[in-house]
């Protein structure tokens, strides 16, 4: 992992779209000011940076967009077994890195 960073206003905005999605807030899942990236930021990954944090325990939500290269990107909100963010997970299904992080009206759902 990298060093700790503020929170991006576009990382915070989708987790809440994401929350709101599912019917919960920040109050049940509160988003830190510090998070962490994976790969130096190559995906777009990021750890919540949670003090408590705990083992993964499962996906909130996932969704999918397609990046301005054209290609396929899944998203995933995760929790710990301590029902806390842990990660907001981008899966650019090439493994190349990330170009146009996403609006929420990008975003389409399985539902």
């Amino acid at each position: 992992m990298e060093e700790r960073r503020k929170i991006r206003e576009n990382e915070r905005n989708l987790i809440i779209f994401l929350l709101e999605k599912l019917g919960l807030n920040t109050e049940q899942y509160p988003i830190n000011e510090d998070v962490e990236e994976y790969e130096g930021g190559k995906m777009g990954s990021i750890s919540m940076g949670n003090p408590d944090i705990s083992p993964y325990k499962d996906d909130l939500i996932q969704a999918k967009y397609i990046d301005s290269d054209g290609t396929e990107v899944i998203i995933t909100l995760t929790q710990c077994i301590n029902n806390q963010l842990l990660d907001l997970d981008f899966w650019k299904v090439d493994f190349s890195k990330l170009i146009t992080f996403p609006k929420p009206e990008d975003l389409t759902f399985a539902d």
